[in-house]
Parts: structure tokens; sequence; C-alpha cells
């Protein structure tokens, strides 16, 4: 423990300093417990979109295809939505695969 003498204490007398493994010394209030370690899975985070997401990048596709017949008469916008499209195609075969040989998949 490092020394309790009033460094980023304030007038509390009842906080304590610690210090934690792999992390920054932090004050702890009496009665209360340091975090110990949390996961961002515990939060939400890490997540994937799931059904709904893999139906959003077909609708991209679409949309950005559509966008091919237009007004516009120079061809190198054509190229970006292609390549664009192509990305989340790519996208979108890698997750399948991914998903098929998950242990678990969604």
């Amino acid at each position: 423990m490092s020394d309790a003498s009033g460094r980023g204490q304030g007038n509390q007398t009842s906080a304590r300093v610690i210090e934690q493994s792999n992390r920054e010394e932090g004050i702890v209030r009496a009665g209360e417990t340091p975090i110990t370690h949390e996961r961002p899975e515990d939060w939400g985070w890490h997540g994937e979109t799931g059904k709904a997401g893999r139906i959003a990048g077909v609708v991209m596709i679409a949309l950005l295809l559509v966008m091919l017949f237009g007004n516009h008469e120079g061809r190198i916008e054509d190229l970006y939505l292609v390549g664009a499209a192509l990305i989340i195609v790519i996208a979108l075969i890698r997750d399948h695969f991914r998903r098929k040989n998950a242990w678990r998949s969604r």
C-alpha cells in the first residue's frame, strides 16, 4: 500500500489509497472493495450485430449497386461504388465462414 498521507484524498479520512496490479493506484472509500477486473463483455462490448447486421450489409450492397444507374457521366464513381460493395461482400463472406467454423455461432 502507498503512503496515504493525504495524497489525492482531500479531507476524507475514511478513504485509503491502494495499489492494484496492472492498474494505477486508486482511492477506495471505507467499506468498499476495489474493482479487481471488469471484462468488456460484461458491459456488452465486443458483441456482434447478428442477423440484423447481415441484413443491413445486403441492403447496403443493393443500395450501392442501384446507385450505378443514374444521370452521372463519369465512370470513376462507379469504381468507388462497386469497390465499396465488394468490400461489404468480402466482409459478409468472411463472417459466414467465421460463424460456420465457430464453436458457438449466432
